[in-house]
């Protein structure tokens, strides 16, 4: 598969579990949105990754990449935005962030998927 295809598949997939955790959001699911919105995020490094070449392939790599990106663009603060990813993967095995904590997390995720989609 081409970086290209690999970056295109990453981007509906990054859109469609934006949009399930909508949904799930509006259901009050906060555990399932959780995962969904840790999804969207790895997603769109991922295809950002792609975008560059890089294949990223564990949360690690994806982790580190984010560093990098983190790096290059310091005032998008983009491991804050991470580590309220990596708290809502967390929240999908536990169950035990508040909805309010969940809603602010979703707020954090959409900011940080819109400045990585301008890397595209």
């Amino acid at each position: 598969m081409t970086s290209e295809t690999r970056q295109t598949e990453y981007e509906r997939l990054n859109y469609k579990y934006l949009k399930e955790a909508e949904d799930l959001l509006s259901r009050k699911d906060y555990a399932q949105a959780s995962e969904k919105l840790w999804g969207a995020s790895a997603e769109i490094v991922k295809a950002v990754a792609a975008k560059r070449g890089v294949s990223l392939g564990t949360h690690r790599s994806i982790g580190e990449f984010v560093d990098k990106l983190h790096r290059e663009y310091p005032d998008w603060h983009l491991r804050e935005a991470f580590a309220y990813a990596n708290s809502l993967h967390t929240n999908f095995y536990e169950n035990w962030l508040t909805e309010e904590f969940v809603i602010e997390a979703t707020e954090k995720i959409r900011q940080f998927i819109h400045k990585l989609k301008s890397l595209l």
